[in-house]
């Protein structure tokens, strides 16, 4: 191996030897490149005097090639064994034109009041600030001794009721016992008056005797009518008495319902918001007692130009951030837009609701909305990787260069492209190029259909997307 002072010597002799400066530049691009001088350089980082020696040498180098064409860090005119260097690109899709984002509060995807139904004194919160309730879950209580009361003054009105219909039910079977008696007797009497008339017509009674007879029919006959008059009397205080019952069953029905308001129960699942009334006040049918927040979705309201109403629609997809979890993007739905704007700013309100999964959001972050068109997004590359552009009806057609590997080779392949719009030094290939193919973004030559080619050091490829 060559001592360090071997290779600043070399160094020297290199100057000497080479008239040009394009073949000094070239050797210098060789000396750095070899391993052995990589080496000797590492060695000679040890001592700061040969470093300043070494550093010299390079500069009157470097300095004797201002006049030479200059190379790029992205892509060098330069070859290796005859090979072009280029810098490439992923293709993707994305959205030419920049999108305006909005600034926005997130909210409660619903709010809901828990209010008292009844009079009373609150006995107790069984929930406080930030506490998570389930759907149903008592979070207090309202004195209910006045609603006991009323329920077993109820209670007992329906007990005595029943018993009211119980009599009448008694009364409708002594009355058809009396229907079914009263039937007997007549059926007695009519065969009796029967039997008698038939005598009197063989002249073995007296006529005074068939006709009474007769008469003792006709009387049975009429208790019978009677007694089923009475049935149907009693049969309709039977339902009165029902009737009643049913009446008196919806009062006890209410005042249970009543009762039950005494406990105050969540509507839904959320978070508790805010507490309005503290443990021994007294409340009233209607006094807001706690709020609870829905955070199962999250909504955040935005105002936006009526310049930008017309890119708008109901179910679009919104992109998200937050500044309180700024690694992590959310994406929403665009829910409503409001019908009416603002008068003086012309500023018109938009509802937007994001998931929240992990229950991590909650209530009066800002949030960074930027409106996003994913049906509308096309490739887009730089405008300096189309190679030409052709008018093509209402479309432009373009080449660009796409990277393909030939048995372990990489080489380019022309490829024909429609181009649609242009807009910050980017341009819209509509068809040609697909998602995730790699395209010529600078080359340090003209390329030809089917060159091979390395891709520089700054190119982009699939594994360091």
């Amino acid at each position: 191996m060559y001592n360090q002072r071997q290779h600043f010597n070399l160094a020297k002799q290199v100057l000497k030897k080479e008239n040009t400066k394009i073949k000094q530049c070239f050797y210098i691009e060789n000396i750095l490149e070899n391993k052995l001088l990589t080496k000797t350089k590492n060695s000679l980082l040890r001592s700061s005097s040969i470093l300043c020696g070494f550093h010299l040498a390079i500069s009157l180098l470097i300095a004797s090639c201002d006049s030479a064409p200059k190379e790029t860090a992205q892509a060098t005119s330069k070859r290796r064994g005859g090979v072009t260097a280029v810098d490439t690109a992923i293709a993707k899709k994305a959205q030419l034109d920049k999108q305006i984002s909005y600034i926005g509060t997130t909210l409660p995807y619903r709010k809901i009041s828990v209010r008292s139904q009844i009079e009373g004194q609150l006995l107790a919160l069984n929930v406080d600030v930030g506490d998570k309730v389930s759907q149903g879950y008592i979070v207090g209580l309202i004195d209910d001794s006045l609603l006991k009361s009323s329920l077993n003054k109820a209670e007992a009105e329906l007990a005595a009721l029943n018993s009211e219909v119980a009599r009448a039910n008694t009364q409708v079977s002594n009355a058809l016992t009396e229907v079914e008696t009263a039937r007997i007797q007549l059926q007695q009497a009519t065969s009796d008056a029967q039997r008698q008339q038939k005598l009197l017509s063989e002249g073995a009674i007296a006529q005074q005797l068939a006709e009474q007879s007769r008469t003792e029919a006709q009387t049975a006959a009429k208790a019978l009518r009677l007694a089923e008059k009475q049935v149907q009397t009693e049969r309709q205080a039977v339902a009165a008495a029902k009737g009643r019952v049913v009446a008196q069953k919806a009062v006890v029905a209410q005042a249970k319902e009543r009762k039950s308001y005494a406990k105050l129960t969540s509507p839904i699942a959320g978070v508790v918001l805010e507490k309005i009334i503290e443990p021994g006040n007294l409340v009233q049918p209607g006094n807001e007692i706690i709020k609870i927040g829905d955070f199962s979705k999250v909504k955040i309201e935005v105002q936006v130009s009526e310049l930008e109403l017309g890119k708008l629609k109901i179910g679009q997809s919104v992109k998200v951030l937050l500044d309180a979890y700024p690694n992590k993007k959310y994406v929403g739905t665009l829910k409503r837009i409001s019908p009416a704007a603002n008068s003086t700013a012309r500023l018109i309100p938009v509802e937007i609701v994001i998931p929240n999964i992990e229950n991590k959001i909650g209530s009066g972050l800002l949030a960074r909305v930027n409106f996003q068109d994913t049906l509308r997004q096309q490739i887009v590359v730089p405008i300096r990787a189309i190679q030409t552009e052709d008018k093509l009806g209402s479309n432009l057609q373009g080449k660009i260069f796409v990277v393909v590997e030939d048995e372990n080779k990489k080489k380019v392949e022309a490829r024909n492209v429609i181009l649609g719009d242009k807009a910050d030094g980017k341009i819209e290939v509509l068809s040609g190029l697909q998602p995730g193919e790699s395209y010529v973004v600078r080359s340090g030559k003209p390329l030809k259909d089917g060159e091979n080619v390395r891709l520089s050091i700054l190119s982009e490829t699939k594994s360091n997307e």
